[in-house]
């Protein structure tokens, strides 16, 4: 089928046996030339580093948001697993209603949101939206993405938060003309005042481009929400996600979507682009729809670093794959360094309900790894920190990759996936590789790696876990 060929093509460069497509590498340094192969997977833009700026606090994020939604001219895309309905999100709504560009009717908004987190309660994402569709439908467009999973008794009998668990719409892409600003952050209220995350906001209009045609996409199989609060399918699409034949709407969907990618990668990386030195390869991964591309290339890069490489790696929750924890384990020669959130930073800390488990289920998942590593000598090789920032909480992700003793960082993964099990099989994800031969973009990473860091304790702590979280993770660990 073709929507397998992607990740066929990854796996055979993967296996250094066979490259379907090899394209020329754009890298000039001889610590990163072993990630040519970069370039025959996903699309490659070459940026000049004076292009990226790395954003450090929510309140940063907020700013940045905000003025954008105030100024911008052309275009705003919006992805997101929801809005919140507090008085930022409002005023990030107002700001797009008053932008002049968007009165007078030259501004596009696009948005892209979950269908069941943006319409859980009366007072929800969708309401909030309510406005700018009221003032313009025809310059904004709302779409709602439902997994194809959720369905049938599922749908029905599953309530509100409970029906999340199936797969989610869950990447964080911020567009702005052509500015993109890629995080792992939701638009609501903790995260742009104490939740940590992580934010590249990067001015490329190829890039830029990419990614507005992968949302288009993805819309084009998910609702549309109008201006009386009710949704439809999108012009062109004829299969509502939970109805009809499961299997033909997946396929449809992945074919789509890695047809997209599959083109961009041919247009972009067979011309020879001299002159930069930055270059973003964006990746995506929708399990659900058969796309493994992120989880693959991450694979990769993790079980390719070679000794004497230092690999951060970050998560908001501790649930890496077992393909993960085995690449990591058995496959790389890199030093390791992983972060995750402390209990009392966990964005579950204190829910109701089996959701207050969370925490204590990722601990145990985290300590059963570290038990691992201690029986095979690997804890001088493989370190476990956890965040822990009084009144704040901790969801930022991705890595940082120091070649064979160099001081700083030439490459990081940022985005939206948390290396676990149900961003690769479940949810909509994309993150972008950054590889970069500047030496202050370079600095400027090292600089977010180490701020984080700063305030990671080490993970040796034995905790006292519920009987029956060991339950939970037992059954529902890919849930989470």
């Amino acid at each position: 089928m073709f929507r397998r060929m992607l990740n066929t093509v990854i796996e055979t460069t993967i296996n250094s046996q066979h490259e379907s497509v090899v394209y020329p590498s754009p890298f000039h340094q001889g610590d990163i030339s072993h990630l040519n192969w970069l370039c025959s997977v996903t699309p490659c833009f070459p940026i000049q580093a004076k292009n990226v700026s790395i954003l450090h606090e929510p309140q940063e994020f907020y700013k940045a948001l905000y003025e954008k939604c105030s100024t911008a001219q052309n275009r705003i895309t919006l992805v997101s697993l929801y809005l919140g309905n507090g008085q930022l999100e409002t005023n990030l709504v107002k700001a797009m209603l008053n932008n002049t560009n968007f009165i007078d009717g030259t501004l596009k908004i696009n948005i892209l949101l979950d269908y069941t987190r943006g319409s859980r309660f009366t007072n929800n994402s969708r309401t909030a939206l309510m406005p700018l569709l009221k003032q313009n439908d025809l310059n904004c467009n709302v779409s709602l993405y439902h997994t194809p999973v959720l369905r049938g008794l599922r749908k029905k009998l599953a309530p509100n938060r409970w029906n999340e668990l199936f797969g989610l719409q869950h990447m964080k892409l911020y567009i702005f003309d052509d500015t993109l600003i890629i995080s792992g952050a939701n638009l609501s209220n903790d995260y742009f005042t104490n939740r940590q995350d992580r934010y590249f906001m990067i001015t490329d209009k190829h890039l830029c481009d990419f990614y507005c045609g992968l949302v288009n996409k993805v819309q084009n199989f998910s609702l549309q929400l109008d201006k009386n609060d009710n949704v439809s399918l999108s012009t062109g699409w004829t299969q509502l996600p939970y109805e009809g034949n499961k299997n033909k709407f997946i396929e449809k969907a992945g074919n789509m979507v890695e047809n997209y990618v599959f083109d961009a990668r041919d247009e972009q990386n067979s011309h020879t682009k001299d002159g930069y030195d930055t270059w973003v390869f964006p990746l995506v991964q929708m399990g659900q729809l058969g796309i493994e591309q992120d989880a693959v290339v991450t694979d990769r890069i993790l079980a390719e670093a070679p000794k004497g490489t230092q690999l951060y790696i970050a998560t908001g929750y501790f649930n890496l794959t077992h393909q993960y924890m085995e690449t990591i384990i058995y496959s790389t020669q890199a030093k390791c360094k992983l972060l995750m959130a402390h209990p009392n930073a966990n964005g579950f800390k204190g829910a109701k309900g089996p959701a207050g488990g969370i925490p204590d289920a990722y601990s145990l998942i985290a300590q059963k790894f570290r038990s691992k590593l201690e029986k095979l000598g690997q804890t001088n090789r493989v370190s476990l920190q956890e965040y822990l920032k009084p009144g704040w909480t901790y969801h930022a992700k991705g890595l940082w990759y120091y070649p064979p003793e160099a001081k700083y960082p030439a490459l990081s993964l940022i985005g939206s996936p948390n290396f676990g099990e149900r961003s690769v099989k479940k949810d909509l994800e994309t993150q972008i590789a950054i590889v970069t031969e500047n030496e202050d973009l370079k600095k400027a990473m090292h600089e977010e790696c180490r701020k984080l860091y700063a305030l990671g304790l080490p993970a040796t702590e034995t905790r006292i876990i519920p009987k029956w979280v060991y339950a939970m993770v037992f059954f529902f660990r890919a849930y989470f």
